[in-house]
C-alpha cells in the first residue's frame, strides 16, 4: 500500500503493514513511526517528515518509514510498539505514551521522542545529559507544565478557590504530575479535584461531576494533544458545562478557553535529528535529551466572552494566537 493511500485511511487504529525484509528488494534504514493520533490527523508527522527532508532524506529512496496511527488506543499503541519490534525497525519514533510501550516492548531498539513527559523521573533515561539506555529525544517536564497551567487559571480567576485536573487512565506519570500540581493548589488555595478517563466516553460523566461540585475551570493533561477529536470533545463538554478549560494550545483552537504548552511543531521536526544521529553510528544512550525552550499561549477570546471572563492584558499581549 502507497503510503498517500494509506494517510487517506480514517478509523481509530490504522496500519500500514510491514514488508518482511526478504520483500524490500533493498536494505534501506526503516523508521517504525507510532502516532498516537489518526491517519485522518497527520499534522505532527508532517512535521516529522519535514524534518527528514531538511535534512536530505528521500522517503523510498534514502530511507523507509513504516507507520501505525493508534488514535490513542492504549491497547494498539502496545500492539504497534510490539510489531515494530517484531520488524526490527532500525529506530522507532514517538511520543507521550508511545515513548513509554516501544521502552516496554524493547530495550535494544533505539527510541527517539518526538515530546513526551519527564522520562528521567520515570525511570526511562538515567539523565538528559546521559540518558545511558535505547531513549533520547525531546522532552519537557510535564508536572510543572500543568502546574504553570494551574497558575494561568489562577490569573485569570482570582477567585477561583478549586479546579479539576483530567487524566488518562492508566499513564505511569500520573502521580508525579498529581503530587507537584497539589503543591501548586496549595500555594494558590485551590481545592484540586483529579478524575482519569479511558477515553471520550467518559468525558461526559468527569465533566458532570465536576459541575456537581462547583468546579469552575480544568487542565487537561497533554496525553490527549495527539487526538483532535478527544480535544474537540473536550472543549464542546467545557464549553456546554460553562466549565474554563486549559491544556494544550491546541485545546484553545479547538474552542477550549487557553492552550498553553511546548512549541510541539517545532519538537517533531526536531526528532529528525536523533534519527539522523543514530542512523549515523551514535549511540541513543549517548545523545543528550534536550529540553524543550520555547512554549506557546493561545487564547480563545470567543471563549471567554461566553463563559463571562475577562483576560489580563499582559496574557493577550504575549500570547502567540488569539482567536476571536
Amino acid at each position: 500500500m502507497r503510503r498517500r493511500a494509506f494517510l487517506g485511511l480514517v478509523g481509530g487504529a490504522a496500519v500500514w503493514p510491514i514488508p518482511a525484509r526478504a520483500e524490500q528488494q533493498r536494505s534501506l534504514p526503516r523508521i517504525g513511526y507510532l502516532g498516537l493520533g489518526t491517519a485522518a490527523d497527520p499534522r505532527y508527522e508532517g512535521e516529522f517528515l519535514a524534518g527528514l527532508r531538511d535534512l536530505g532524506y528521500v522517503e523510498g529512496k534514502t530511507i523507509e518509514i513504516e507507520f501505525r496511527f493508534t488514535g490513542g488506543d492504549p491497547d494498539e499503541v502496545d500492539k504497534a510498539a510490539a510489531a515494530f519490534v517484531k520488524a526490527n525497525v532500525d529506530v522507532i519514533v514517538t511520543s507521550a505514551t508511545g515513548v513509554y510501550a516501544a521502552r516496554r516492548a524493547t530495550t535494544t531498539i533505539p527510541i527517539v521522542m518526538e515530546a513526551a513527559g519527564d522520562v528521567v523521573a520515570m525511570g526511562l533515561a538515567a539523565s538528559l545529559a546521559h540518558p545511558g539506555g535505547n531513549v533520547t529525544g525531546s522532552n519537557f517536564f510535564l508536572p510543572e507544565l500543568m502546574a504553570k497551567r494551574l497558575e494561568l487559571l489562577k490569573e485569570i480567576l482570582p477567585s477561583m478557590s478549586s479546579a479539576g485536573a483530567l487524566f488518562q487512565r492508566g499513564v505511569a506519570s500520573t502521580p508525579n504530575i498529581l503530587e507537584v500540581m497539589r503543591a501548586a493548589a496549595n500555594a494558590l488555595v485551590v481545592d484540586l479535584s483529579s478524575i482519569e478517563v479511558s477515553g471520550p466516553e467518559e468525558f461526559e460523566s468527569a465533566f458532570a461531576s465536576w459541575a456537581e461540585q462547583k468546579v469552575g475551570a480544568v487542565v487537561v493533561v497533554d496525553i490527549f494533544a495527539s487526538q483532535s477529536l478527544a480535544i474537540a470533545a473536550i472543549a464542546a463538554i467545557a464549553a456546554k458545562r460553562r466549565i474554563a478549560s486549559i491544556g494544550s494550545f491546541e485545546l484553545a483552537t479547538a474552542g477550549g478557553l487557553i492552550g498553553y504548552g511546548a512549541d510541539l511543531p517545532a519538537m517533531y521536526r526536531r526528532a529528525a535529528v536523533f534519527v539522523d544521529k543514530i542512523l549515523k553510528g551514535a549511540k541513543p544512550g549517548d545523545i543528550p535529551i534536550e529540553l524543550a525552550t520555547k512554549f506557546q499561549t493561545a487564547v480563545n477570546l470567543k471563549t471567554a466572552k461566553a463563559l463571562g471572563i475577562d483576560i489580563p492584558p499582559t496574557l493577550l499581549a504575549s500570547a502567540k494566537e488569539v482567536i476571536e
